[in-house]
């Protein structure tokens, strides 16, 4: 059975995660408060940050101010995910063919084989 923890982000007890995901004060207080679930979204948060601010990762100022933001995400107080809010259920909206920009109709095509290029010689 997998470790439990009240997750300070989503607010109710989930699995946690099996290991601090670094060293230090604020991996261990991961550890123990954040949900493996809640710890899945960080990636895209991280990545929003990093575009729009255009941070160099190899830079140390760059990395301080994500690690601030990860703290914010997490223990800030606005981090806790607002009340009935539910994760997006990617796999069935992908088994149910429901994604977003997909198809050539997405693409501002008809259904019916118009690509919207130049047409093929025969």
């Amino acid at each position: 059975m997998p470790r439990m923890v009240q997750c300070v982000k989503l607010g109710r007890e989930l699995p946690g995660l099996d290991k601090p995901p670094f060293p230090g004060e604020l991996g261990q207080r991961i550890y123990e408060h954040v949900s493996r679930e809640a710890w899945e979204m960080w990636p895209a948060q991280s990545t929003l940050l990093i575009n729009h601010y255009g941070l160099n990762m190899a830079d140390p100022d760059a990395r301080k101010f994500l690690r601030e933001q990860m703290e914010e995400f997490f223990f800030g107080k606005d981090a806790k995910m607002p009340e009935g809010w539910v994760p997006e259920n990617t796999e069935e909206d992908e088994d149910e063919g429901e994604g977003v920009g997909v198809g050539p109709a997405a693409k501002g095509g008809s259904s019916k084989g118009g690509g919207g290029g130049a047409s093929r010689k025969k």
